[in-house]
């Protein structure tokens, strides 16, 4: 972009982008994510794309940008993206974008971990002396990948301490370098052996697998508590993680209660390694290093909550979205926003397909089903023969509690039966308000 001027969108609730001037020398593009002036203050700001209405500001009052931060530029699809937002739910643009900037740390280039490695002359210098604690490092070297290993992790090894380390560099027999983290996003492999799937299952997934090379679709899993919708989707993602032709990021979205425990165990039992994670509970800095791992392209597969759809994707090949009917995906303070809905357009800018899946679908999903708009595949029995439990429903006009008691005469009888034969029983108790209970006899 070699205009002198830029508009630039600031993550506060600004009806839009202000302009300001690029230095010379310098070069933006639509996404960089820059420092610029803000009153007394500086701010974060991302160069936004040039919109039809009419500079009314004179070049020669803009203020310039300080600074062009080294991280990758926010994808034309995201900002898409975050406008679609803005305008569909009547909010300021610079209020979604700063859905999407919420850690700045991940805006800096990773901090570089300290390494040696021997050199490749391994003649020793004039006046150099041997000693056993020099020998060990060189054989802790010697023995090591690529012959390099971690200052920390070498000295360790060697049960010698630093300045044996730091004189064998200065003797030119060890090199000092720096080198970026390895290996902390690997790609998940699913474990076949751990799961098999029956006809029914098996139909869904080569149906979503299809539907991957056809750019948009919304697809709905409607099956039964325990059917294995689960499974289904794992199927997906194995398969597009093992294509060779898709290289695109998987983003699967579930409620915020979903992220902890039994779902992230099957998904490590299963892929052989955890996901990246995005939710509320992660420290700053785990936030910025993935936030970071999914800008550039290292987080293949990324599990969240509803927060986890403004992330800035370098490129998205599918979205899942569990529990879909659940009601933790609405968002109704700051902006607000049904995540479901924006997954779904997000999906289509992006041109990528997505699943919907639910046990109970919602109203909104089961009509664009009716109507032809999302294809819908059921999955009518429950995984491995199991059966759904029965469910029996108390009338408490004929089965009236006793005076100064809420519990039903059949009730107390199931539980005192549950007791007797040693199994547990759990009471779901529907309050509402401030009032533990209400009873009403008038009717």
């Amino acid at each position: 972009m070699n205009d002198t001027r830029v508009p630039i969108l600031l993550p506060l609730p600004f009806p839009g982008p202000f302009d300001y001037a690029v230095p010379e020398g310098t070069f933006v593009e639509p996404g960089n994510v820059v420092r610029v002036p803000l009153g007394p203050r500086t701010a974060l700001g991302v160069v936004w794309d040039a919109s039809d209405s009419a500079n009314t500001v004179d070049s020669s009052k803009l203020k310039p940008i300080n600074q062009v931060l080294p991280t990758r530029p926010l994808p034309e699809f995201h900002r898409k993206f975050i406008d679609w937002v803005a305008r569909y739910n009547l909010c300021a643009p610079g209020a979604v974008l700063r859905m999407s900037l919420t850690a700045p740390e991940g805006l800096l280039p990773p901090s570089s971990e300290r390494w040696v490695r021997l050199a490749p002359d391994q003649t020793p210098p004039t006046g150099y002396r041997t000693t056993p604690a020099r020998t060990k490092i060189i054989n802790a070297l010697s023995n090591a990948p690529e012959q390099a290993m971690r200052r920390k992790a070498v000295v360790d090894a060697a049960g010698t301490s630093t300045s044996v380390l730091d004189g064998l560099i200065k003797s030119g027999l060890v090199e000092a370098f720096e080198r970026r983290p390895q290996g902390r996003w690997p790609v998940p492999k699913l474990r076949r052996e751990t799961f098999s799937l029956n006809d029914a299952q098996q139909d869904a997934a080569d149906h979503l697998v299809e539907a991957l090379r056809d750019g948009f679709s919304v697809s709905l899993i409607d099956g039964v508590t325990g059917s294995g919708k689960t499974e289904v989707y794992f199927d997906v993602i194995d398969r597009l993680l093992a294509d060779p032709d898709q290289k695109g990021q998987i983003l699967v979205m579930l409620p915020e209660i979903a992220l902890t425990g039994q779902w992230l165990s099957r998904f490590k039992q299963r892929f052989g390694c955890a996901p990246a994670l995005w939710h509320s509970d992660l420290t700053p800095k785990m936030r910025s290093e993935t936030w970071r791992a999914v800008s550039e392209g290292e987080a293949r597969v990324v599990v969240g909550a509803r927060s986890a759809l403004y992330l800035p994707f370098r490129d998205l090949g599918l979205i899942v979205l569990d529990e879909e009917h659940d009601g933790s995906f609405k968002q109704d303070e700051g902006v607000t926003y049904q995540a479901r809905d924006m997954a779904v357009v997000r999906a289509n800018i992006a041109k990528c397909p997505i699943v919907l899946a639910s046990a109970t679908p919602s109203l909104e999903t089961v009509l664009n089903t009716l109507e032809g708009r999302y294809k819908r595949m059921i999955l009518p029995s429950r995984h491995g023969g199991a059966v759904l439990p029965d469910v029996s429903l108390i009338n408490l006009r004929e089965d009236r509690p006793e005076r100064g008691s809420w519990l039903s005469p059949a009730l107390i009888a199931a539980v005192e039966q549950r007791l007797e034969a040693g199994q547990q029983t759990l009471l779901f108790l529907n309050r509402r308000g401030y009032a533990p209970l209400t009873l009403c006899n008038a009717c």
